[in-house]
């Protein structure tokens, strides 16, 4: 009987890759049963990790399986012509054979040929008509829309908090929540704080000619989260130059992923490339002779 081990992750490939560290193995030395999937919840709140259960080991050799024999039954002899019959069905000389010839065919009638319809006269293209989607030198409308929105949703959220908003020299868009207590927006690992930056880029951006980017901030995360990740690259790094393997990290935005780039592109013997589907899309730091 193949052994197995049970582990859970934030996504299925998460757990598995869990498993596959623990074990030693490669992906393709084992076989994977999903027993929980991974649920994110809404803003963070709600959401449980993927179990799964992985097998390994040989697998059990199949058992012959015994097939009786079925006997085929005999064939029936057929029967033998009554004695006459075959008199019967000979010609006899003088007999007359007549061949009936077969019916005269009429040639088919021609059809006459259906008339062209004449083509109807093109329509003119009726007039397009220019409209003005770029507000006018001086109306940003960016701004209002990104503190409405976020002022009705800490409204929502019951929390105290209020935007500020400037703007980079890339032309982005920076807002700080200001207040107190700002702990719940931030989320595990920044989760609820990265819906709520998606959620705004969703409804500022809807109705506008150009995307803009939107970073939201609280509490000045934003900077401790890339300072914590700048150390967990170098630190994965140095375990993927000595133990010679590949190591898998946990899913993170496009951001976090980038600021993993970022810090390794010149560590020597380790390369860095992200793989999977957001938001289970995460970075693997691979062990390279380069």
């Amino acid at each position: 009987m193949r052994k197995f081990v049970e582990t859970t992750g934030r996504s299925e490939e998460d757990a598995i890759s869990a498993a596959l560290y623990q074990l030693g193995l490669d992906r393709d030395d084992v076989s994977v049963e999903v027993l929980e999937r991974a649920k994110s919840g809404f803003l963070g709140f709600g959401s449980s990790p993927a179990k799964v259960r992985v097998y390994y080991g040989p697998e059990e050799e199949d058992q012959p399986v015994f097939k009786p024999e079925v006997k085929q039954p005999e064939p029936k002899p057929e029967p033998k012509p009554e004695p006459g019959q075959e008199e019967k069905n000979t010609l006899q000389p003088g007999d007359q054979i007549i061949l009936a010839a077969p019916p005269r065919r009429e040639p088919p009638k021609k059809q006459p040929r259906p008339q062209p319809k004449p083509r109807p006269e093109p329509k003119p293209a009726p007039e397009r008509r220019e409209v003005q989607t770029q507000p006018p030198a001086g109306d940003d409308p960016v701004p209002p829309k990104i503190e409405a929105f976020l002022t009705g949703l800490m409204e929502h959220l019951e929390v105290q908090a209020k935007p500020d908003i400037s703007v980079t020299p890339e032309g982005n868009y920076r807002v700080v929540l200001q207040g107190q207590n700002l702990g719940a927006i931030i989320g595990r690992r920044g989760e609820t704080l990265d819906a709520i930056q998606q959620l705004t880029s969703y409804s500022v951006n809807r109705g506008l000619s150009k995307r803009v980017r939107i970073h939201v901030d609280a509490e000045n995360y934003r900077a401790k989260r890339e300072e914590s990740l700048r150390r967990l690259a170098v630190k994965v790094a140095g375990k993927v130059v000595k133990y010679r393997k590949n190591i898998a990290l946990e899913p993170m935005n496009a951001y976090e992923r980038h600021v993993i780039h970022t810090a390794l592109q010149d560590y020597p013997g380790v390369s860095t490339y992200s793989t999977g589907v957001d938001p289970n899309r995460h970075t693997v730091v691979a062990y390279s002779t380069k």
